[in-house]
């Protein structure tokens, strides 16, 4: 079977602009949660928020983003070009055509795009309705429809790059990213394509999704005065998740091909496990069978026989009751609860949020730079640990440590299970 490499990693975050200002905000502990000021959250009982500050100044005036192409994105796919432009760049790709960029260039009928994305352009489609509503279809912008639709994140990353291999996208709500690098991988073992560009990207910090997910009472609601504590996973006053918006692009590249251009490799991405609780059209089954069948499903993909070699784990962790509970029962459950305390564990979304369909990617990403760099970030603002959550979530500060061996899990609402394993190279 084919070892498939991370060789280029690109993130827009809430705390930070880019791979290097992203991993080192999550090494000194600062969280990206603030109010929200991209409405008036006063008639929302949730008004915090991770969003991004400055993308403009950064990705267009950094290059990143075409100003001019920029008109005809929805946000998500800003986020996802600046992102992919970022990790092909890091790869040491150049882009044919582009004067100053100085690299390899591969075989573009040999690179394939698998982009995540939850939800879409929900902000052209607010804007839309209201036009039509307000003034009629024949005031609707003809961009509307290219601008909203899913797939047009994934069609604006191979434009701006030139990939004419596969382009797809994946949707399954909270683990659309991680099922995406786990398909991406499978496109590389199958000889499909030579080079991924894979990740996820989501932009729906708006009224109308955070009143969704507030009539839900999935978002947190008691820390609107205090917003760097509002995502709490773990802690026994956890009240509901907090929305975030973002992207994180990988560049994935058989080992031959890696090799044969003497690319840097972050990690091997190693294995992909995906399932469905068919249970509940959000609520996880507390049981947890559906996530202890995906991780056993990708620590067997990724050849893993020995357990004790997971050494570090980036959690879901949601900060939500149900969540938080569920998870710590399946790592339990696959490890056994002797080897499950021995794993650091730690959920990085009080630094970035909750990116949606864009969260398994970023967490995928800073689990590579983990194992890179030996360093397990930590869970902050655990404060008030659940007593009947006793695994080492890697409280409040991060951990110098060998990683041999990895997962990040994703658990999205309809039951959605997607795990990755990733291996030291």
């Amino acid at each position: 079977m084919k070892k498939v490499m991370i060789t280029g990693i690109g993130m827009l975050t809430a705390v930070g602009n880019g791979k290097a200002a992203t991993w080192e905000s999550v090494k000194a502990g600062k969280p990206g949660i603030g109010r929200i000021t991209k409405f008036d959250p006063s008639r929302c009982t949730c008004q915090v928020a991770a969003e991004l500050k400055n993308f403009d100044e950064y990705a267009i005036g950094g290059g990143l983003l075409d100003k001019k192409e920029a008109r005809k994105m929805a946000d998500f796919s800003k986020y996802a070009v600046a992102a992919a432009v970022e990790a092909w760049k890091d790869a040491g790709f150049a882009r044919k055509g582009v004067e100053g960029d100085t690299g390899f260039q591969p075989d573009m009928d040999r690179v394939g795009t698998m982009l995540g994305n939850g939800i879409g352009g929900l902000e052209v489609t607010g804007d839309a309705f209201k036009t039509l509503f307000d003034r009629g279809p024949d005031r609707l912008s003809p961009l509307a429809i290219p601008e909203l639709i899913a797939n047009e994140g994934a069609g604006n990353i191979a434009i701006a790059l030139g990939a004419k291999g596969p382009a797809q996208v994946v949707v399954t709500a909270c683990a659309s990213s991680t099922d995406a690098l786990g398909f991406a991988m499978d496109m590389i073992r199958a000889g499909r394509a030579d080079v991924m560009i894979a990740g996820g990207a989501e932009g729906t910090i708006m009224e109308f999704c955070v009143g969704g997910f507030m009539k839900e009472k999935a978002l947190a609601t008691k820390f609107n005065d205090t917003p760097e504590k509002a995502c709490r996973p773990f802690n026994v006053d956890r009240d509901g998740f907090v929305m975030g918006e973002g992207a994180a692009i990988l560049i994935l590249e058989s080992e031959e091909h890696a090799k044969a251009r003497g690319a840097q490799v972050y990690a091997e991405l190693a294995g992909y496990g995906s399932t469905c609780d068919a249970y509940h059209i959000t609520a996880p089954d507390p049981s947890a069978d559906g996530a202890v069948k995906a991780i056993e499903i990708a620590l067997a993909n990724a050849e893993v026989t020995d357990k004790t070699t997971v050494d570090y784990i980036n959690a879901h962790g949601t900060s939500t009751h149900l969540n938080d509970a569920m998870e710590t029962t399946a790592f339990k459950r696959v490890f056994g609860e002797e080897q499950a305390k021995k794993i650091n564990i730690s959920s990085t979304k009080p630094f970035h949020g909750h990116c949606l369909g864009a969260t398994g990617a970023i967490e995928a990403a800073l689990t590579a730079l983990a194992i890179k760099e030996g360093y397990c970030p930590a869970t902050i603002n655990y404060e008030n640990p659940d007593p009947e959550l006793d695994l080492n979530y890697t409280p409040n500060v991060g951990v110098n440590r060998e990683i041999r061996v990895a997962m990040s899990s994703s658990l999205g609402f309809g039951g959605h299970n997607g795990i990755l394993v990733f291996k030291k190279a």
